[in-house]
């Protein structure tokens, strides 16, 4: 065991706590990665909050990238001083879901309390969504991290862990949007930015950006939309589908919002479907009317983590950062250190920021 620093929850709604906790070696197929950078996600914010439930105490974030330090006697293929990203998806690789090609959804459960966190006396420590990288390093699967370029920085490079992947994802794997469609966004967040460059990669031909604030409706376009239309106007679907001469071939719901998912089915084309990506917290319900839906042959489609499979996707959302073509740096708000980590959320919360990275090495 080896003692790190860790943002450490240990009462849901109550600030972190910035503490000595004990991490283990790596066993089997498992790598430690001492972390340069993690991202703030409003997951993270929704666990941290008691929305989801889950144990106490805990170490939440799973956006993360850095240099692995240790590897298990079973790793293949990587090695100590590897530049990698850390993820969420621990994926067994052979239950249905995974040797279906969906690692994402993968059934094969984890057990975080079990995981290779304790508190400084030995006591049980949560690793939240398999991660727990608001620390200074983390010991994951092998199967949850991807070797990238050296090229490539560590803040940018984290931002592909969870929001690049999954707003990009949702276009391209679970919309399979195809040139010239087109696409409402719902929320011109961090994960909206990433859907709105997804589906201008993907060669969408409107891309219609749907939020509460003209700010980021300017920022989406900055990203790609060719359109933007204000949530909190009467009757808002009219609007996009004024500017797109039709509704959607695909609505991305990338908040976790009642009401944008109420809305969300008014924006679509006949043959249209809602791509759900934002998560509000359990036990929240939307309303939709599925005689509409039924007749015009719509749907509403679950993403979780953008369906990607990461050992294919996020190299060649690194090669197109690598070219400019993939927006990353611009995505970054605000940076700050592990000992600032309540401020970050405080901001995130707010609404304003796109992403907000703590820095490992402040």
């Amino acid at each position: 065991m080896q003692m790190i620093k860790a943002a450490v929850a240990h009462e849901f709604g109550a600030p972190l706590v910035i503490e000595e906790v004990q991490l283990r070696a790596p066993e089997g197929t498992e790598v430690e990665v001492t972390l340069d950078a993690v991202a703030i996600c409003h997951s993270d914010i929704s666990f941290a909050e008691g929305g989801w439930g889950g144990t106490l105490p805990a170490v939440y974030g799973h956006e993360a990238a850095g240099r692995i330090s240790a590897v298990g006697p079973g790793v293949k293929g990587l090695a100590a001083g590897d530049s990698v990203v850390v993820t969420l998806i621990r994926a067994c690789g052979t239950c249905p879901n995974c040797a279906s090609g969906s690692p994402t959804v993968c059934e094969t459960p984890y057990d975080g309390d079990k995981g290779p966190l304790k508190t400084a006396d030995g006591g049980t420590l949560h690793q939240g969504m398999a991660s727990g990288a608001f620390a200074e390093k983390v010991v994951v699967e092998q199967a949850q991290v991807v070797k990238v370029s050296e090229d490539i920085p560590k803040e940018a490079a984290a931002l592909i862990a969870c929001g690049v992947i999954t707003g990009v994802g949702a276009v391209v794997n679970a919309a399979g949007l195809r040139a010239g469609q087109d696409v409402v966004v719902i929320g011109a967040g961090g994960v909206g930015l990433n859907a709105i460059q997804g589906a201008r990669i993907a060669g969408a031909r409107r891309i219609v950006a749907v939020d509460m604030s003209e700010e980021k409706l300017a920022v989406a376009k900055e990203f790609g939309a060719t359109d933007g239309v204000l949530a909190s106007a009467p009757k808002p679907w009219r609007a996009a589908q004024k500017a797109m001469g039709r509704g959607a071939d695909a609505v991305i719901v990338t908040v976790g919002a009642v009401p944008a998912y109420d809305a969300a089915p008014r924006y679509l084309a006949w043959g249209g479907k809602v791509i759900m990506v934002g998560m509000p917290h359990s036990g929240d319900l939307s309303s939709y009317e599925p005689v509409t839906m039924a007749f015009m042959g719509q749907g509403m489609v679950g993403s979780k983590m953008g369906d990607v499979v990461i050992q294919r996707d996020i190299p060649w959302m690194v090669d197109l950062y690598l070219q400019g073509r993939l927006k990353l740096d611009e995505l970054i708000s605000g940076r700050w250190s592990l000992d600032q980590i309540n401020e970050a959320i405080a901001d995130t919360k707010t609404g304003a920021a796109r992403r907000n990275v703590i820095l490992l090495d402040r």
